[in-house]
């Protein structure tokens, strides 16, 4: 990659980026371990660690708070250690919480969990028909639902999202199975466009996660998008949350860093290794509540 800042990057190295206020769900990973293999990443023969992956969650929970950002949490069920990976559990816009529908029979328990938790915290449920893993597949840029397939979700919910949310859905198709959902391949960087917030929401992307067609896209939508090196993907660096300020990253990713300084964010460096081993990062463990 080269070390030349793009004009861009020199253009809004400048910019006092304005953090907003955000409101997450996450679940502590009490029974987190990898007892099965649903994507490239899972290798049962491995040894966990739930104590540090749950030291490591806590860090990253700590981190959200003395930021000033509300978090919610939804109880662990014994059996399903893949909670913890709470993007995956829906999608949520102007409180309306569109649930769950996981693809693999692992994971299928989850989606009640997260649907009656959604009732019962003040949010209108649309129960899905089509396979969809939620946020992990599905983000919201702007006014447009990026919206992502190719081994989870399937193409049928991205109609169904349009319809439940009525906005404009951009199918996009992922090819490399260790970035099987969007959100593994895709940061937005401004949570708020509009007032209030950035003119223009930008994102940071993966360009050798996807298909030809949908780098086209991504080019033509987003100019000014922040393009990842192949190692920072590799660790899960675009596996990040940001509150339009702060963008919570893996340490690993040493040049995605300095990609965001360049363009005037603030990294922080939260390391959930232990939590990767089940295939997941910071955005992962993070589903955010937008409206209630």
């Amino acid at each position: 990659m080269s070390a030349t800042p793009s004009a861009a990057a020199v253009e809004t190295s400048s910019v006092d980026r304005v953090q907003q206020h955000r409101r997450y769900l996450m679940c502590r990973p009490e029974h987190f371990t990898v007892s099965y293999s649903i994507n490239p990443w899972m290798e049962p023969s491995r040894p966990t660690d739930t104590a540090l992956a749950l030291r490591q969650w806590q860090s990253l929970y700590d981190t959200y708070t003395q930021l000033g950002h509300e978090i919610e949490l939804i109880d662990p069920v014994e059996g399903l250690p893949d909670m913890v990976y709470t993007a995956n559990g829906g999608f949520v816009i102007d409180g309306v919480a569109y649930g769950p529908k996981f693809r693999f029979r692992e994971r299928a328990a989850e989606a009640p969990a997260f649907i009656d938790w959604f009732a019962a915290n003040g949010f209108e449920v649309a129960e899905p028909v089509e396979v969809n893993e939620g946020e992990g597949d599905f983000l919201l840029v702007g006014n447009t639902i990026l919206a992502g397939t190719g081994f989870r979700s399937t193409g049928d919910s991205h109609r169904e999202v349009g319809e439940v949310f009525s906005r404009e859905v951009v199918s996009l198709t992922l090819t490399d199975p260790r970035f099987y959902h969007l959100d593994t391949a895709i940061a937005v960087l401004d949570p708020v466009e509009g007032p209030g917030g950035v003119e223009k929401a930008n994102i940071a992307y993966l360009p050798n996660a996807f298909d030809e067609r949908s780098q086209a896209i991504l080019r033509e939508r987003y100019p000014d998008a922040i393009r990842v090196s192949d190692a920072d993907g590799a660790v899960f660096g675009l596996n990040s949350a940001s509150d339009g300020k702060n963008v919570i990253i893996s340490p690993r990713a040493v040049g995605f860093e300095a990609q965001l300084r360049e363009r005037g964010y603030t990294p922080v460096k939260v390391d959930l290794s232990e939590l990767l081993l089940g295939g997941g990062g910071i955005k992962c463990c993070t589903l955010e509540l937008r409206g209630a």
